[in-house]
């Protein structure tokens, strides 16, 4: 029995949480949260964190140590007094040394710069893949809220073929009208079945779309807390302008700010590629000793290890100077490369900000356009409403017959679906105005 109650507790649980209502601002929270692709940039940008601080360590002294051992055979050089000998003998030696670069034509510190103008541009690549999911996010949230209106509107047109098609079915039994009218009601409230279960399923195929957006596991419905009735009303906002707000968006934009942060980081590049045509300096210097088994005393008796390890001690400190003079010409050519790479570098962020100013453009003209069309199937909505109203009243009185009744009400609910959606893609463009401007629509961070 226990058992019986922990089921349908847990039951009842998942009902309600399966229940719970989601804003969009939840919905984009979440799906920051869970979304593999933001994973991976964010692999690639803890990637590019850790080579940036490599090349400031490359600054830094190589240390190393060094230890072998040998077994000499047959004719060699005694290591004591460079005799020649023909015995067989072993030794090792150990050392410790270190060098550092005094100069290298700039290299590392131009590499430096180039590395941190890279990870700053990952850091902006990964900012921009949450500003698209976030409006996929959007426009999944949006397609539910213009299929659950169509499901009303489905549901409105039914209850009409319903009361129609009673009323006929009542007329006939009264001896008002012939069995054939019942057939002609019947397959109109049969189509506005058909035609509220196709939009029960578009529903859930936008659901579904939201949930995979979101990555929500174990999942296949959500509901969404913004109500049809809640939107607020499109009103009219002075006209926009696309420079102006061009100027605005590049001045925050991610992928304008990461293709700035590439070019610089190009010019770097190029730097460090004609540091491999001047001359290099470097500073070394070393500790060693070594064990020798030829080394004795004057009975011939070999020295102890720890003697010898302390007396062959030697140090030594040096630079060493560097001057290209022929590689084949490749040093050139790896400067002619990089400058390459950079003018591709200055093009692409050319081609971004085009990009960017044709998005806005359309965007503004299609807001311009969305002013008029909605206004327009306002319009059109509220006279095929009237209409339809119209034809009904005269249907109840037998004026009309069924199919012109049926052509009134399709007229009628498809202004209103045209109205639904010139609705909701207003609200669309209108949040991706906002967002271009620099206004907060989305709680990225």
């Amino acid at each position: 029995m226990r058992k019986i109650l922990c089921i349908v507790l847990l039951s009842v649980s998942a009902n309600l949480a399966s229940q719970e209502t989601w804003t969009l601002s939840e919905c984009v929270s979440y799906a920051l949260g869970h979304n593999l692709q933001l994973n991976d940039f964010q692999y690639s940008l803890r990637s590019d964190k850790e080579t940036y601080r490599q090349s400031i360590r490359n600054l830094l002294p190589n240390i190393f140590a060094t230890s072998d051992y040998n077994i000499r055979f047959g004719r060699s050089i005694d290591p004591n007094d460079n005799s020649i000998i023909n015995i067989d003998f072993f030794s090792n030696n150990y050392s410790l040394q270190a060098n550092m670069d005094l100069f290298r034509g700039f290299q590392k510190i131009n590499a430096i710069k180039a590395s941190k103008f890279l990870y700053q541009a990952t850091q902006e690549e990964t900012q921009q893949q949450k500003y698209l999911l976030a409006f996929r996010v959007m426009t999944a949230f949006y397609n539910i809220l213009f299929f659950e209106g169509l499901v009303d509107i489905s549901k409105e047109q039914l209850v009409v073929s319903q009361a129609n098609y009673d009323l006929v079915k009542k007329q006939i039994e009264l001896g008002l009208k012939a069995g054939a009218d019942l057939y002609e009601a019947e397959s109109v409230l049969l189509t506005d079945k058909l035609n509220l279960t196709q939009s029960i399923n578009q529903l859930a195929a936008a659901k579904l779309g939201l949930v995979q957006e979101m990555n929500l596991e174990n999942a296949t419905d959500i509901a969404v807390q913004a109500e049809l009735v809640g939107l607020s009303e499109p009103t009219e906002t002075p006209g926009m302008q696309s420079d102006t707000i061009f100027t605005k968006a590049i001045g925050f934009m991610p992928i304008i700010k990461a293709q700035q942060l590439r070019t610089k980081a190009a010019k770097k590049q190029v730097a460090v590629a004609r540091g491999n045509m001047y001359p290099s300096l470097s500073l070394f210097a070393g500790y060693g000793t070594g064990y020798f088994e030829t080394t004795t005393d004057s009975l011939g008796t070999t020295i102890p290890f720890r003697d010898q390890f302390r007396d062959n001690t030697f140090q030594f400190i040096g630079v060493s100077l560097n001057i290209p003079i022929s590689n084949g010409l490749s040093a050139r050519s790896r400067v002619k490369q990089q400058k390459i790479a950079l003018m591709r570098a200055q093009n692409n962020l050319d081609l971004q900000e085009q990009e960017l100013y044709q998005t806005i453009q359309q965007l503004v003209q299609e807001y311009n356009a969305f002013q008029v069309e909605y206004e327009q199937s306002t319009q059109k909505m509220e006279a095929q409403n009237l209409a339809f109203t119209i034809a009904q009243k005269r249907y109840e009185k037998g004026l009309i017959n069924t199919l012109e009744l049926f052509t009134a009400k399709n007229l009628f609910a498809s202004a209103q679906n045209e109205n639904l959606q010139v609705r909701l893609r207003m609200e669309v463009n209108r949040s991706t105005l906002d967002f271009y401007q620099g206004l907060p629509i989305f709680n990225i961070n």
